[in-house]
């Protein structure tokens, strides 16, 4: 559907994006994950033509659209502010880009209001104007007015990071649910890994303009390609050498790598696997969240390691408790 050929953007003397190969398939929800300034906004601008690579090619199917006008692409873009115009009401928003395009009144009422009933705006809604709409519906509307010019991509620019927590989980529960059921292939960009776990088939992960690893959600979360995709994604315990020094884990990994695992996966019951490895500790520290709680626990020997206990009434752990914590080999990452 989409591929980015050697593509590479200079700025002056400043390289945003260093030699960018990338496939993306018809129908997917796709996310470009990283840090500020990592290149992720600068190469979905790329795709949608406001900004042209210095070297490199665009595809779009089997055309090439690297020199193509912004208005020739099929490509619709939603801003992380929306940019819809407030003297307008919901109505006319939806419809503007097909008055650009000098469609009949006609088709444009006809359009405009199948389109707010498929993104779910009532008939009350598309007259008012839009400040008078919640964070939600405005986010449809914005979509709304993307999809009326049936674009075969639908670009996202981090749509929900000016709204607050809980509204942005709904919302994002909202703009799946759309995605899936128009069918529309969908690039998103975030710095927010939540986001990008909960809503994507696949994740490119920036980082200094270049990707570090593209996968589905779960193979990005639990087998991170680099040590960068490993500490970006979740939360991590870097192994201290004392931990793999005073422990069996030294027989099982190569202690001159740099060794991590996932918080949730160092436990504390035991563990049903032939490799694992049973660690004594300290609880020196306990953070509660209400759905689980964060113990910072101190290995014997050195070191320090965090783990999660999902609250289920039944846990009594505390600061000073001395416990035992199991890790499976096989969980932990080396780079």
């Amino acid at each position: 559907m989409i591929t980015f050929n050697d593509i590479q953007i200079k700025f002056g003397n400043f390289q945003a994006i260093k030699n960018l190969n990338l496939h993306i398939k018809e129908g997917e929800f796709f996310t470009f994950l990283g840090p500020s300034g990592c290149g992720k906004t600068t190469i979905l601008r790329s795709l949608v033509g406001f900004i042209k690579p210095t070297s490199g090619q665009i595809m779009l199917g089997d055309r090439d659209i690297t020199n193509v006008p912004i208005e020739k692409r099929a490509i619709s873009m939603v801003f992380q502010s929306y940019a819809l115009f407030p003297t307008m009401n919901v109505y006319e928003n939806i419809a503007f880009g097909l008055r650009v395009k000098k469609a009949s009144k006609a088709e444009i009422d006809l359009e405009v209001r199948d389109i707010a009933q498929k993104v779910d705006l009532k008939e009350e809604q598309i007259f008012k104007k839009v400040s008078e709409l919640s964070g939600g519906q405005q986010q449809r509307v914005a979509i709304a007015r993307a999809l009326i010019l049936k674009p075969s991509i639908l670009a996202l620019d981090e749509p929900l990071s000016n709204l607050d927590a809980k509204l942005r989980v709904q919302l994002r529960n909202e703009l799946k649910n759309l995605q899936k059921k128009f069918g529309i292939t969908t690039i998103y960009v975030t710095h927010d890994q939540e986001e990008a776990l909960t809503l994507s088939d696949r994740i490119a992960v920036f980082n200094n303009g270049i990707v570090e690893q593209v996968d589905t959600p779960k193979e990005v979360y639990n087998q991170s390609k680099t040590e960068f995709v490993c500490n970006f994604i979740g939360d991590i315990n870097k192994i201290d050498q004392q931990i793999i020094k005073n422990s069996r884990l030294k027989d099982f990994i190569d202690p001159n790598k740099i060794a991590y695992i996932r918080n949730e996966k160092v436990s504390l019951l035991p563990l049903p696997s032939t490799d694992a490895v049973q660690l004594k500790g300290t609880i020196v520290d306990q953070e509660f969240y209400g759905l689980y709680s964060k113990y910072l626990i101190e290995v014997a020997g050195g070191g320090l390691l965090k783990t999660i206990e999902k609250e289920s009434g039944l846990a009594h752990n505390k600061v000073g408790d001395d416990i035992d914590i199991y890790i499976n080999v096989s969980d932990i990452l080396q780079y």
